[in-house]
């Protein structure tokens, strides 16, 4: 069914870290990495969730399909190109959803226009065609001109007319190269409300990207033009700099509502854990400034902070940890606590395991906890995020490892690797025990693929404290992400770097079944 208008004072989230999220260079996620973020943003409240391209792979396709059918209260979208072959997949995937929607967009800027060679008169009755088509198989229908913030006002104005009389009942208007400022965000939105037909019957949305570092405030500008849907992403995840990250917009209009008076309908105090799922599954580490989510957010450092801290909280914070999912008082664990307070604790933090998932995690708590004296918050999201790693069927497991190295010896990693469930061990040597680890792991199993990051860093304070280390790797264009987290950085390092190759083999192997099929052009839109 169609989307109403919300009220004045309502502004719809619309998530797309499952698709423009994904977009980012080596943040693909699994099957089962997908439905389970999904899961999340609909409970959190997000109103509409883009859960993928399904034209774009048989993957996408299957991942965007069963989300449709496992929401319950999110609307699910599905983004289409200006083509019926798009719009029909589309479609098929998203039906099944108790709320679908097809997102259908094309590129209107002069640039955008020169690429599938069309002319105004011949794109213009493209979108009316496409959208056309779209509405007939769907009620709720989104359309948006791809680099409108730098499209001729006369033309864009002209589509935007064309799209809403060919029944697309919410019109996106994306800033894709994060162009534009504030003020022209706001101006662009409100000329559009008050000139274009047909314009106050319809929601207006805002998808920004941050290029200049300005997406969440154009975001906020567009909607106090008239906008009443925001396009974001969980920690502004997506391609280049990023999108509008969710968590800034929700909370900038919680916190300053006396001059933003609008308001979602997303749980604030969930947004601590899915940011950092997907910083898990995503491979890409919030940074430590980064607002709301970032592990300095809510801390302070500063003597004359942490006077005035002390002597009333709002002095140096406007908003509590708590508001965004974060405990204010740490309960630190250690080696003699027992079941009842890790299952208070990881429900604390957002996780409601079974018994037995209980059993597997406190084992693993233990053997945590009898290497490091105090286990604090952030090392138990590790170890839930290294259970879920742990979960999938790898076709490499590290079994053992033992390093050598210091100023004279010659760095040499000795190494047993379970492939296919088989143990294979080697020794080899390299510029540090690291570089010495990731040689022996290439001699068991030889690839081409190139190291394009290596970071780490450490989830706690201390010398004992879990180092998570982040591993990026490509081959012929396959771009794959390994995370793993251990008190030894070596051995986080081999795990990281192990995961990262099991993940670059289901790569492969999709690609050999055509399954992973590569985006196609404008040039193949018809």
């Amino acid at each position: 069914m169609t989307t109403p208008i919300p009220e004045q004072d309502r502004v719809l989230i619309f998530d797309t870290t499952l698709r423009d999220g994904e977009q980012s260079p080596g943040a693909t996620m699994s099957h089962a990495e997908k439905l389970e973020i999904a899961q999340l943003l609909d409970e959190m409240g997000v109103d509409i969730i883009e859960a993928g391209f399904p034209i774009a792979s048989e993957g996408d396709f299957a991942a965007v399909s069963e989300i449709a059918k496992l929401s319950k209260q999110a609307t699910i979208c599905g983004l289409a190109r200006a083509n019926f072959k798009d719009i029909d997949r589309c479609w098929e995937a998203v039906k099944h959803a108790r709320s679908p929607r097809i997102h259908t967009f094309i590129g209107t800027s002069p640039l955008h226009r020169a690429i599938p060679n069309l002319t105004m008169d011949e794109m213009a009755d493209r979108i009316h065609d496409t959208v056309s088509h779209a509405r007939n198989l769907c009620d709720n229908v989104q359309w948006s001109p791809m680099d409108a913030t730098r499209t001729e006002w006369d033309y864009l104005a002209r589509v935007v007319e064309i799209a809403i009389k060919a029944g697309a009942t919410t019109i996106n208007i994306p800033d894709t190269v994060g162009y534009t400022a504030p003020v022209e965000s706001a101006d662009l939105i409100r000329r559009l409300i008050a000139e274009v037909p047909g314009a106050d019957e319809i929601v207006f949305a805002t998808h920004c990207h941050n290029d200049l570092g300005m997406a969440t405030a154009n975001a906020l500008a567009a909607v106090e033009g008239g906008a009443r849907q925001i396009e974001c992403t969980i920690n502004g995840l997506g391609e280049r700099a990023g999108n509008t990250a969710l968590e800034e917009v929700v909370m900038a209009l919680k916190v300053r509502n006396d001059i933003l008076p609008w308001h979602t309908r997303v749980d604030s105090t969930k947004i601590m854990n899915i940011s950092r799922r997907v910083a898990t599954v995503s491979g890409f580490p919030v940074q430590y400034n980064k607002a709301i989510v970032g592990k300095n957010a809510f801390a302070h450092e500063s003597g004359i902070h942490q006077d005035g801290m002390l002597k009333n909280a709002e002095t140096f914070e406007i908003m509590r940890p708590t508001d965004v999912g974060l405990t204010e008082t740490s309960l630190v664990m250690g080696k003699h606590s027992g079941r009842a307070a890790l299952r208070s604790k990881l429900k604390d933090l957002g996780f409601e395991l079974s018994d037995n998932q209980l059993q597997d995690v406190f084992v693993r708590f233990k053997a945590l906890a009898d290497r490091k004296k105090e286990v604090y918050d952030e090392d138990i999201v590790s170890l839930m995020s290294e259970t879920a790693t742990e979960g999938r069927t790898d076709r490499l497991k590290v079994r053992f490892l033992r390093v050598i190295c210091g100023t004279e010896a010659p760095q040499s990693a000795d190494l047993t690797l379970t492939v296919d469930g088989e143990d294979h061990q080697v020794t080899a040597q390299g510029d540090g025990p690291v570089d010495a680890v990731f040689n022996a792991v290439k001699k068991i199993v030889p690839h081409q693929a190139r190291l394009q990051l290596y970071q780490v860093h450490a989830v706690t304070a201390g010398t004992d404290a879990q180092a998570t280390v982040s591993v990026r790797m490509e081959e012929d264009g396959n771009i794959v992400t390994g995370q793993a987290a251990d008190t030894d950085t070596v051995v986080a390092s081999a795990k990281a770097y192990v995961s990262a190759l099991n993940r670059l083999m289901v790569r492969r192997e999709r690609s050999k079944s055509g399954e992973d099929l590569k985006m196609v052009s404008y040039k193949d839109v018809v």
